[in-house]
Formats: C-alpha cells, structure tokens, sequence
C-alpha cells in the first residue's frame, strides 16, 4: 500500500510540473507567437503603428498605465534595463487608456521622464492584440519578430528576459 501512495504522489507530482507552463501561457498572448502590429499614439497626437518597431532589434513592450502600483515597482528595474540594455534593444512603454487621459499620461511623463518610446493606446486595439492581463504586463520580442517572454508584475527578472531576445 505504502509504495502505490508513493507511486501516486510521484505521479500527481510529475503531472503538476508539467502542467504549470501551459497553466502560465493562459494569461496574455502566447511565447513563440509573431508580435502584433497596432495602432498606437505618441504624445503629440500622432498615430504610429507598432510594426515600426518590430523586426528590426528585439524590443521590450510594457503595457503600463499611471496608476499601476505594479508598474510603479518595477520602474526602477525598467530604468536599468533601459540604461543597460538601450543601444541594442528598443523599449517601448504603451499607456493603456483605462482610467486615464493621454493628458495625464503627458503630465506623467513630464514629471517623470521615462525613457524609450511612450505611446497611447488610446482605443485599446494593441492591449487587445497582446490579450493584455494587467497592466505591469512585460512582452520581450526578438529581431525576428517572435515573443520570447511575457511576465506581469512588479517583481520581474528583466535582465534575463531580455538575454532571451539577443
């Protein structure tokens, strides 16, 4: 009796493990997928669409807004990335328009002064293709175009996600 109780938790164990990386891919849109293009916003009203910046040098996307605690958290990590990793990635920051204006966004940006590109999403169309969870919600796309990390949080592992696109 005792080594069926084992065999079963071992069993139980194994299928746990192996489920968790799908179970992480339900959240956002899935690694190893094209990155979409969209149209965005830049400060001054004008329309820019995402495929600019894709497929020319990995990119890291954050999907972020003024009022994310989480976004908060993980600016300073953000800012290192941006200083370590600036001339061979591209960083684009995209303000989600829920519960903010792109005037407050400007405002924001202004007091605040983060680097790398920050556009507006203004009708939810790019958060919509990246089945966005959260804001805080971190895309890394390499040269290719390809996603190679998704994360949420104030406590992400920038570096290593980024290692992943060069």
């Amino acid at each position: 009796m005792h080594r069926v109780l084992r065999a079963l938790r071992l069993a139980l164990a194994a299928l746990t493990l192996s489920a968790t990386p799908a179970l992480a891919q339900d959240l956002g849109i899935a690694i190893g997928e094209t990155a979409p293009a969209g149209p965005l916003e830049t400060l001054d009203g004008k329309t820019v669409d995402l495929a600019a910046y894709l497929g020319k040098t990995p990119v890291v996307i954050e999907f972020w807004a003024t009022w994310c605690g989480n976004c908060k958290q993980l600016e300073p990590a953000m800012r290192a990335a941006m200083t370590k990793h600036g001339a061979q990635v591209k960083f684009v920051t995209v303000a989600v328009s829920v519960n903010q204006s792109i005037e407050r966004v400007k405002g924001w940006q202004k007091a605040n002064k983060l680097g790398g590109e920050l556009l507006y999403d203004k009708k939810g169309t790019v958060s919509g293709a990246y089945d966005v969870p959260a804001t805080s919600y971190v895309v890394v796309v390499n040269k290719a175009g390809k996603i190679v990390y998704t994360g949420v949080g104030g406590t992400q592992n920038l570096d290593a996600a980024i290692r992943k696109a060069l």
